[in-house]
């Protein structure tokens, strides 16, 4: 497990909502001034991504390939809104880091990202569900100039904690130059990949017909082996036997028929991606019945407040009782900074430490009198001055906002004050009220019991 790469782009997944979803802007959509409405690239540090997976632990492996291709996938969690997926290689994957780079687009930005639990099998308007928000993903992919899938299989597939189907991002490719192998076995390769070693469009749907084929056998079938079975109308041996009585025989003919289309040799008589949104949308069943639902599985956001053990911050951000979390941080003071005090008066000899020492003093003094406005006047000088970091400051600039009705920037500076110290438990029980004040009660949940788990683990250390 040797490199360390750590960069992560945004990349493009299929959402409800047009505005969640994200995508890498190209070179020459750049060189033409185009504006993109996207966060800026973001670089995590290697402690930050172990941390989120708690060392690399085994238990957050969801996902691991052989010798050909010797990765471990991860997952992880940043804080209590993003949920991420993490690629861990050994340096004989990739002895090229610029072809890592070019290859591997991230999301740090988007939905939570988890795995289901595979205890039972999964129920046929789930599995249609899976395959059209794919193919949905795919579409948008190919309008934004994204049309390239490097090895699409069912291990692409991530759900996210409401068990929304979502297409893995390690897959999207800039060009077909790029493709310089295969994963699979060969059996489930495009024919065209055999012939040039090049990844095309059409070479993306003949993957995704295998997709069919495992979403209605629910096991691996070779393409080959399919056909002939489809030639001979011998659909009982395509069809997962734990499907019976789920579904009708025009469904099970149209998505035969469909796998059929999108296998066939030729890359001129496969079906292109929109057709295959089309042919796939009428056939969804139970529309309205959410993903977790359909999976059997409680919700993410669903743990009750009522049974996490918190602490007195922890409680107050709970009930949103502002009052009593200005009083906690006021009693707390800068204790939980690790040095930075010190590190402060060392520097002081300077003017702009001086000036930037007086911001500070200013602030505290405002936030003692719950002048708020004052105090994120003088905070922002401190911060904005950018010589030193304060996760306390943070905190404290969080809870003016909150207090002047401002949750989206309260909430930003309680990720700040994450990312300068993940272990906190004060960031997670901040974050969680500026949620509640923006109405992410789930996600509010989530960094409660964040908090909550992280204070545990420091009492118990004690």
């Amino acid at each position: 497990m040797g490199s360390r790469f750590s960069k992560l782009r945004p990349c493009c997944w299929r959402s409800q909502f047009k505005g969640t979803v994200l995508e890498a802007p190209d070179a020459e959509s750049e060189e033409k001034g185009e504006a993109y409405d996207l966060p800026s690239f973001q670089e995590f540090s290697f402690e930050q991504l172990r941390l989120a997976t708690s060392g690399f632990a085994v238990e957050n492996i969801v996902s691991e390939h052989g010798e050909k291709a010797p990765n471990v996938v991860y997952k992880g969690k940043l804080d209590a809104q993003r949920r991420i997926a993490v690629k861990r290689f050994n340096r004989s994957a990739w002895p090229d880091p610029r072809q890592f780079l070019s290859l591997s687009l991230y999301n740090p930005y988007a939905s939570p990202v988890g795995l289901a639990g595979e205890s039972q099998p999964m129920k046929w308007p789930m599995r249609l569900r899976v395959v059209l928000y794919l193919a949905e993903a795919l579409e948008y992919c190919t309008s934004k100039g994204r049309a390239l899938y490097h090895d699409l299989n069912a291990y692409r597939v991530l759900f996210d904690e409401d068990c929304n189907p979502r297409l893995s991002c390690f897959g999207l490719m800039k060009n077909s130059r790029d493709g310089k192998s295969y994963s699979t076995n060969l059996a489930f390769t495009p024919p065209e990949y055999l012939r040039t070693g090049r990844v095309t469009p059409e070479s993306v749907i003949y993957s995704f017909g295998t997709l069919l084929l495992d979403v209605l056998s629910g096991k691996h079938i070779p393409p080959s082996h399919a056909l002939d079975l489809i030639r001979d109308r011998n659909f009982n041996m395509l069809t997962d036997s734990c499907l019976e009585g789920q579904f009708s025989n025009e469904d099970g003919t149209e998505l035969v028929r469909l796998a059929s289309r999108c296998l066939q040799y030729e890359q001129r008589e496969r079906p292109n991606v929109k057709s295959i949104v089309l042919a796939l949308t009428p056939l969804q069943r139970e529309t309205e019945v959410p993903s977790y639902v359909l999976m059997d599985i409680p919700r993410g956001g669903a743990s009750s407040i009522e049974s996490l053990s918190l602490s007195p911050l922890g409680e107050a951000c709970s009930r949103m009782d502002l009052t009593a979390i200005h009083e906690i941080l006021e009693t707390v003071g800068y204790k939980d900074d690790e040095g930075t005090t010190n590190e402060l008066s060392f520097q002081m000899w300077t003017n702009q430490m001086q000036e930037t020492l007086n911001s500070k003093k200013k602030g505290d003094t405002a936030f003692r009198h719950k002048d708020f406005n004052t105090a994120i006047e003088s905070y922002t000088q401190f911060i904005d001055v950018g010589t030193m970091v304060s996760p306390t400051i943070f905190a404290r600039r969080c809870l003016s906002y909150l207090m002047n009705d401002v949750p989206q920037q309260a909430l930003n500076d309680a990720v700040q004050a994450l990312v300068i110290s993940p272990t906190w438990p004060t960031a997670f029980y901040l974050q969680a009220a500026a949620l509640m004040a923006l109405g992410m009660e789930n996600e509010a949940r989530e960094a409660l019991k964040d908090g909550s788990l992280l204070e545990a683990k420091k009492n118990e250390g004690h």
